[in-house]
């Protein structure tokens, strides 16, 4: 059976997995320091393909798209269901507002762009999208983005010999295969959702392909960041992470992750 990268059956909804969900400010400096930006392309196309400068940030966590957004002239509003993340994201300079984004009230307020970086799947693709229309000025753009892991064979290959070795019962295991597969059952999902509303236009993908170079410490420290940590006993995570730190160590300590940044998007019809 297909499995999402959260290690899941398809048939599964990550939506309704709140705990998960709302997991991620326990540590919400080093969620922040060590989760991948997006790339500048991807912020300047979902900017020029909007009709204004007013961004909705949904499940805007730490404030990492909200920064990247303001840097490219938007005014940025975030909404977030943890309210760690959210603390985090103001003493950044972010506006944000706690709630799930399907129960958030606008109060009347309205914006030129929806986007959501890494979340959309925490939200219900159907009310989630509901929400998103009710919200956007027509001619408003739905941008709904992931950053998926394109790492190096031979990278690839040794995280998966960690995985199997360490953890050799569970199913989360992020390198077995290519991830941009499971990550497609995200996005036709996400699509679904918004062409239920009747309010979008069809919904394109766009892709970004990008880099980032990683040394052994800073892979093993954003490590603790990813949905796995939580779904594994800490005895056995911490071997997880020297086995990692042993196989980089392997690999000369340096290596660089190679990104495919995909945006689910369409324009909110008159």
């Amino acid at each position: 059976m297909p499995t999402s990268p959260f290690g899941q059956s398809s048939a599964l909804e990550p939506h309704r997995a709140r705990e998960a969900a709302e997991s991620f400010g326990v540590d919400a400096e080093r969620y922040d320091r060590t989760r991948p930006r997006y790339p500048d392309a991807l912020v300047e196309a979902v900017v020029a393909a909007s009709p204004g400068p007013d961004v909705l940030d949904v499940g805007c966590g730490t404030g990492i798209a909200s920064r990247q957004f303001r840097a490219a002239g938007c005014r940025v509003l975030g909404v977030d269901i943890d309210p760690r993340m959210a603390a985090f994201a103001r003493r950044g300079g972010s506006a944000v507002e706690v709630a799930a984004f399907e129960d958030w009230d606008p109060a009347g307020r309205s914006f030129d762009a929806v986007v959501a970086g890494q979340t959309w799947h925490w939200v219900d693709p159907a009310a989630g999208a509901a929400k998103a229309a009710a919200v956007l000025r027509p001619g408003g753009r739905l941008a709904l983005f992931w950053n998926v892991f394109q790492p190096p064979p031979e990278v690839a290959a040794a995280f998966d010999e960690v995985h199997r070795r360490v953890l050799p019962d569970s199913p989360h295991n992020p390198w077995a295969a290519p991830a941009l597969p499971g990550y497609s059952l995200l996005f036709d999902k996400a699509a679904d959702g918004v062409r239920g509303t009747g309010a979008f236009d069809e919904p394109e993908r766009w892709r970004f392909d990008w880099e980032r170079p990683y040394r052994r410490d800073e892979w093993l420290d954003q490590m603790p960041t990813a949905g796995v940590a939580g779904l594994v006993p800490p005895d056995a995570f911490a071997a997880l992470v020297a086995g990692t730190g042993e196989a980089l160590d392997a690999l000369g300590g340096t290596f660089t992750m190679g990104y495919a940044a995909v945006v689910v998007t369409a324009t909110r019809t008159a």
